[in-house]
């Protein structure tokens, strides 16, 4: 959750903690909207942490075995209690929330979740989600002996920060196999929002990915709303409007993006305007080079014809002309069985392929998958009608 601004008591980031501060204390019914977990995940979490849960949505379905997944705004750690379970032992799951408060809840049981499920994979940070470089732990460290006096030290308080984002970050370059958040990310203000999808894109691996919940709106907010501290820590003012919010994934760079769960009737409606809760699926990988290995692939439909985030159109049927990065995403999650991939006949080592266009849609045509000279004539596999017999 975004940090507090000194001496700004009105502003929406102060009311931010100030109103997550006290939740960590005692339940607040009015923040977020109920949500249903798994059960079986439930039963190791203390009480204490129930109560003080507040989200929108359920991204936890999307981390799998073995992962190291991420927590953006992980307040009193319910969820990274859930995910705890969900990677298992050879998983790993690292909260991050810049609310001591709601730090110091989270922490609180560690050990006794850690003895309940025979294991301890959970690490809680202090920290901004939108500069996920910067540990706020050793920050806090160094000023605890050298508190900013004058200018000077300001000055050395800078370089002290690069040097910590550089030699220690909170989160790593391509570190964590999954990010997830849940209604956190409209509580950042409006301009860090571009460095926060940044961020998240930093730390995934290459073909990693990010199961965000979060409130939406219908149509844009306006300005006085969202000069409105109380509509902003309540997750309704600086909810981002449906569409740009899938856009902001597009413009961070990620792939396949996929509305997972959208609420049917809005969670709330403020001067006309629907508030809703919806879980975005988005992938990391489809940066590099483009090279040409004459690989094709079919789309199978139902459309008529779809375009992925490239600019690729793909028709129904047809076989289309890709480099050899689109041609491996096409086989995986979340396009897996969407298209028929047709390999050469005479494979093409990378360090021998030319560079491929992706400007261009193009239909591949069969003889450069089959190579020069083919001519093959072969008998009959069997049966044209499958595997119970000829036609009747």
């Amino acid at each position: 959750m975004p940090q507090p601004e000194a001496n700004t008591a009105g502003s929406s980031e102060q009311s931010v903690y100030n109103r997550y501060a006290a939740a960590a204390q005692a339940r607040e019914q009015a923040l977020c909207c109920p949500v249903e977990y798994a059960s079986d995940f439930l039963a190791a979490i203390p009480d204490e942490i129930m109560e003080r849960d507040y989200g929108c949505g359920d991204p936890t379905p999307y981390a799998r075995e073995g992962d190291t997944v991420l927590d953006l705004g992980s307040g009193g750690g319910k969820l990274c209690y859930i995910l705890s379970q969900v990677v298992g032992e050879r998983g790993r799951v690292i909260g991050v929330d810049c609310n001591r408060e709601m730090l110091g809840l989270a922490r609180k049981y560690q050990l006794q979740v850690a003895e309940r499920l025979g294991f301890s994979n959970v690490d809680f940070r202090y920290g901004l989600i939108q500069d996920l470089q910067l540990d706020l732990d050793l920050l806090g460290q160094y000023l605890a002996k050298r508190p900013v006096s004058d200018p000077s030290d300001w000055l050395s308080l800078r370089n002290l920060e690069e040097r910590l984002r550089r030699e220690q970050p909170l989160a790593a370059d391509e570190s964590v196999d999954c990010v997830v958040s849940n209604c956190v990310l409209n509580l950042v203000r409006q301009q860090d929002r571009r460095q926060l999808f940044a961020e998240i894109f930093r730390v995934l691996k290459a073909g990693g990915k990010t199961a965000i919940s979060d409130i939406v709106s219908d149509e844009d907010v306006p300005e006085d709303l969202q000069q409105d501290p109380t509509l902003w820590s309540g997750c309704i003012s600086g909810a981002f409007r449906e569409d740009r919010f899938l856009a902001a994934f597009e413009a961070a760079g990620f792939h396949g993006i996929e509305v997972v769960q959208r609420q049917r009737e809005p969670w709330r409606t403020v001067q006309g305007i629907e508030f809703r809760a919806m879980t975005v699926l988005a992938w990391k990988g489809k940066q590099g080079p483009c090279l040409d290995r004459n690989q094709a692939v079919v789309y199978r439909g139902p459309f008529r014809k779809v375009e992925d985030d490239d600019g690729h159109r793909y028709r129904r049927g047809e076989r289309v002309a890709v480099c050899d990065k689109t041609f491996q995403l096409l086989r995986q999650p979340p396009y897996a069985g969407l298209f028929d991939s047709i390999e050469p006949r005479e494979p093409i080592a990378l360090d021998q392929a030319r560079p491929f266009d992706c400007g261009r849609a193009t239909r591949r045509e069969p003889a450069e998958t089959k190579g020069p000279g083919y001519a093959a004539t072969t008998e009959s596999l069997g049966s044209c009608c499958g595997p119970d017999g000829p036609c009747r």
